[in-house]
């Protein structure tokens, strides 16, 4: 009697080819595994949001469940950590913020991974810009006005940021050296007391995402000067950008990215690549992003490593002479 006669038997074997073939080829998508996409920041807040409603497509794509794990601590590189030491098979993937990954490794004592050796750039996914506010009884109409006013009364304007090394502290800082401006930094814990302050006349300024800075636009308790990017966003379309405002070589954006752990084999990484590309053609999900500020970014995994390099080394300019304690 032939063995594989009975049906049994034969769907047996044909599992033990299928998982063969997928440890053959490396994929975890072919071995359907839950997907584990660590965000290295507390839930609830804008990261964590934003993952979690690219992992609910995300996982539609795949076919499979996507979940996701808050991993925060040291500004999002707890979780570069636990997704750089995992396997790299697809089943753990990181949703890395641009500050982690090119700021972090510039501000921090003792980074516990490095974001250019021990992660494979996978995706592109978003970006977004800041905008620079300022307190709106202030005599100051546009940019040119702040540089006029920050030249003529050197150390009085003072900025607020989420602390020291934060994106828009450096941002910040970018804007005073491009300008030959002396400004005056005051750190908070977070940006919500610092936009207290400036919207109560204690702070000239700060930079805030858009997100969360075009509410207090809207209601008109701040008034924004420009965008950080080098388009018109579509939250605040009558902000000019920087290079419109008279500073060309200023440009500041902030990205969201998929990663997996270093070594990862290249179809796998096509195949990821490919799924995140389909997610980010969703309707709902381009819409519910832009209502918040962000614009989808799509892309090969080069177009996300390039962008990293690229602001690694803007940000070690700009922090080269900072003392961060």
């Amino acid at each position: 009697m032939n063995p594989l006669a009975h049906p049994l038997a034969r769907r047996r074997v044909l599992a033990g080819l299928l998982c063969a073939s997928a440890l053959a080829t490396g994929s975890a998508f072919a071995q359907q595994q839950p997907v584990r996409l660590v965000v290295g920041y507390a839930a609830g807040g804008p990261v964590d949001t934003a993952g979690r409603q690219f992992a609910q497509v995300f996982g539609r794509e795949l076919g499979r469940s996507v979940i996701v794990e808050n991993r925060a601590g040291a500004a999002g590189a707890l979780g570069g950590e636990a997704v750089a030491r995992a396997a790299p098979d697809g089943a753990t993937l990181y949703f890395g913020a641009s500050p982690t990954l090119t700021i972090s490794p510039h501000v921090l004592k003792a980074m516990p991974f490095d974001p250019a050796k021990d992660l494979t750039a996978l995706s592109p996914v978003l970006t977004y810009a800041n905008a620079l506010v300022i307190n709106k009884d202030l005599p100051i109409k546009n940019l040119q006005d702040l540089i006029g006013y920050a030249k003529a009364n050197p150390g009085k304007v003072s900025y607020g940021s989420a602390g020291m090394g934060a994106s828009n502290h450096l941002s910040g800082e970018l804007f005073a050296k491009q300008s030959g401006l002396v400004m005056t930094h005051v750190p908070y814990k977070g940006n919500a007391p610092a936009m207290t302050d400036v919207i109560g006349g204690q702070l000239t300024m700060m930079f805030d995402i858009v997100s969360t800075a075009s509410n207090y636009v809207k209601s008109g308790r701040v008034r924004p000067l420009v965008v950080t990017s080098r388009e018109r966003n579509a939250s605040l379309p009558d902000v000019p950008t920087m290079r419109e405002a008279g500073l060309p070589g200023y440009e500041v954006i902030g990205w969201y990215g998929v990663y997996g752990p270093a070594k990862m084999k290249p179809e796998l990484v096509a195949e990821i690549n490919a799924a995140v590309n389909r997610t980010l053609a969703d309707d709902g999900l381009r819409k519910q992003w832009a209502e918040h500020g962000y614009d989808m970014w799509t892309g090969a995994p080069a177009v996300l490593a390039d962008q990293q390099r690229k602001d690694l080394e803007m940000w070690r300019g700009v922090t080269k002479d900072i003392k961060f304690e």
